[in-house]
């Protein structure tokens, strides 16, 4: 078993386009971590893309509020203008499916999936020592969340706590991790839409179960593109900026 793991698209269907085709064939189930609106101009396009393909999906905060089921209090003037934005131009069809998204942790073949924290959906995870009661908590040996933008992981092994540099280098595209047995793994597949990593391109992973490792892959796409269609939109300056930077 071969699973596709996306996170954090953030209504960017170039950048999610540019991974499938890139692993066409390589996969055989795909999940997604949340997070698929906001911040992009292309909301209704990626939730179709992703039903099409039948993703298991978990919800992400800015799938709550783009929906409706939270209010953005908590988001930055940026991040609410654009929220406040894709709720204005979802469907109604979209809207009821991003209610109706469960939320992490959820278990899919082997794997746990969750948006943020083990704990709590909505958290961070950037420290060792955040990661640490997810590690010793997690029902599975390979647990995946997003959130933070940031590819990349920890891993618990005897009683010690390890931050994991997963992402390939700028000059390649797929850095490998062997799974050891009797380790508990905490890994970010990166995100598809919108990284914060300092590497521009789409971030994803694939859990070679089998084969016992995780691909990390980093793929080029049409940003140029994608920040014409946001200007169009009228989403935030910054919002548009940031895909070119990765940060």
């Amino acid at each position: 078993m071969r699973i596709l793991v996306l996170s954090d698209i953030h209504a960017n269907l170039t950048a999610l386009d540019a991974a499938l085709r890139h692993v066409q064939g390589r996969w055989d189930k795909l999940v997604c971590l949340g997070d698929l609106v906001g911040y992009g101009p292309d909301p209704n396009e990626v939730i179709a893309r992703l039903q099409e393909l039948g993703a298991v999906t978990i919800r992400g905060n800015h799938d709550k509020v783009c929906c409706g089921l939270e209010e953005p209090e908590g988001f930055n003037p940026v991040a609410r203008t654009a929220a406040l934005w894709t709720r204005d131009r979802l469907t109604a069809q979209n809207r009821e499916y991003l209610r109706d998204l469960p939320p992490g942790p959820l278990a899919v073949d082997g794997i746990s999936i969750v948006h943020g924290a083990l704990q709590d959906e909505d958290e961070y995870v950037f420290t060792s020592a955040q990661a640490l009661e997810g590690l010793l908590d997690a029902s599975t040996p390979l647990t995946f969340f997003g959130h933070t933008h940031v590819q990349g992981g920890f891993w618990l092994r005897a009683n010690r706590v390890d931050v994991l540099h997963l992402s390939p280098n700028p000059g390649q595209e797929l850095e490998n991790l062997p799974v050891e047995p009797g380790a508990q793994y905490l890994l970010n597949p990166g995100s598809v839409g919108q990284s914060r990593d300092g590497d521009a391109r789409a971030g994803f992973a694939i859990a070679d179960l089998a084969g016992q490792r995780v691909e990390f892959w980093r793929i080029p796409y049409d940003i140029e593109a994608v920040q014409q269609r946001m200007t169009a939109a009228g989403l935030p300056e910054p919002l548009i900026q940031r895909l070119a930077t990765g940060r």
